[in-house]
């Protein structure tokens, strides 16, 4: 990755070593619509989001001795954000995500028809209707472009779980969103 373009924020990130309040300011306006839009896909909570956030934003400023710059500020943010929504979602939580090899399997490409209602807001709906580790491993794998190994590590499951789980995830959307004619099929 060209380093100029991992460091685009290096003097503001210096200034907030320093202990600048006005930089600190100016980073948070830089990441807190994208850190925001990042917790609440997980959690899918306003006032989690925003819990998820400001807890991001203070660990964040706390430890930035420990940001080295070998990735952009922005994504090392993003996983600080990650971990802390699965952390809300498993304290409200108390059944973890089943770790079972047994659903490691490979997916057949399946072109579906799909309803002349199909909306934007209907998906959201239907996201919204998974279970927690379904729509978690959805959305850290389809949205935020996390693959098998980097979701197992973060939720600390199996690889073959996390692809379990987007399996079953996809099917419980097709189910959802699906027409009539193909969920006779």
């Amino acid at each position: 990755m060209d380093q100029s373009f991992v460091n685009v924020h290096e003097d503001l990130i210096n200034r907030c070593r320093t202990g600048d309040r006005q930089a600190h300011y100016a980073l948070y306006k830089l990441y807190a619509k994208a850190m925001y839009n990042v917790g609440y896909r997980i959690t899918r909570s306003e006032a989690d989001a925003e819990d998820v956030l400001q807890e991001a934003f203070v660990n964040a400023f706390r430890n930035l001795a420990s940001y080295r710059g070998d990735a952009t500020f922005g994504a090392w943010l993003k996983r600080i954000v990650v971990n802390k929504a699965l952390n809300l979602i498993q304290k409200r939580r108390h059944e973890p995500i089943p770790d079972d090899d047994r659903w490691d399997v490979a997916e057949d490409e399946v072109v579906i028809e799909y309803a002349d209602d199909l909306t934007v807001e209907r998906v959201k709906r239907a996201i919204d209707g998974l279970p927690d580790g379904y729509r978690t491993v959805l959305s850290l794998y389809l949205l935020e472009g996390y693959d098998h190994q980097e979701i197992a590590e973060i939720m600390g499951i199996s690889e073959s779980t996390s692809k379990s789980q987007l399996n079953r995830a996809k099917g419980r959307l097709r189910e959802v969103l699906g027409d009539k004619k193909n969920q006779e099929r």
